[in-house]
């Protein structure tokens, strides 16, 4: 690798950081430490925590929206909890197990050589298992809205293609990785970065996804929450919303 040139001078300088050694691909020792296991505990706690209550945002913001097109928080306060919620659940994990809580910036790292194949395998897997409980916890306080809203999934809305709305989940993940790989690079020594990044970037991604009508609910384009309600109110009398 190239060391950095100063500027103004022929003199070749010291890096300033240290890249840290690649992960082993695979690292028996590391089934005997209970700091692996203290991590998969982390995330699998922090997946369940995240799907719950995200989930529990989008069905009452159906259910609100169902009787009152402007009730409910809107796009922006869906991608307000998402976001929220990473940046307290990375913010908490970080020093634990890295604060994933995804398993594609699992698998991202991995392929980086920052994680083993074992910490990734176990990682992913209690990330899984996290949000099935997350799910399985918003069925059991709140089955009615569940089954009525569909579990809060998405679909593609109408005048949306298949092939844009998987675009636009490609460019999310891909954003939300490289955010990743940025906000961690050890060129930067930012305190709190990573956290406010990955919060930040979640909070992008959802608000770009519910402009493309993702959501069932949004079929008409954005909506706004309750700070906005007066103006939506305006168009229905009106006659225009």
């Amino acid at each position: 690798m190239a060391k950095d040139i100063e500027v103004g001078g022929t003199e070749y300088s010291a890096k300033d950081y240290q890249d840290p050694p690649p992960a082993p691909l695979i690292d028996p020792d590391e089934l005997g430490k209970w700091s692996l296991y203290r991590a998969v505990i982390a995330e699998f706690i922090a997946t369940l925590l995240f799907l719950y209550v995200t989930v529990l945002t989008v069905i009452g913001y159906k259910a609100q929206s169902a009787a009152d097109e402007c009730g409910g928080v809107g796009i922006l306060g869906i991608a307000w909890a998402f976001g929220g919620m990473i940046f307290v659940l990375v913010y908490c994990t970080a020093g634990i197990s890295g604060g994933h809580i995804n398993p594609a910036v699992t698998f991202g790292l991995f392929l980086a050589r920052k994680v083993s194949l074992v910490r990734a395998v176990l990682y992913i897997v209690a990330q899984c298992l996290g949000a099935i409980c997350g799910c399985g916890l918003v069925k059991a306080f709140q089955k009615s809205y569940y089954v009525r809203y569909g579990g809060g999934a998405n679909e593609v809305a109408d005048g949306i293609s298949n092939g844009t709305g998987l675009a636009a989940e490609i460019i999310g993940t891909f954003v939300l990785v490289y955010t990743v790989f940025s906000a961690t690079d050890p060129k930067r020594s930012a305190p709190g970065l990573p956290c406010s990044g990955f919060g930040t970037t979640s909070n992008w991604v959802r608000c770009v996804h519910g402009s493309l009508g993702n959501n069932p609910s949004h079929r008409n384009g954005y909506q706004p929450g309750p700070e906005f309600r007066s103006c939506c109110d305006l168009r229905q009398r009106q006659g225009l919303g």
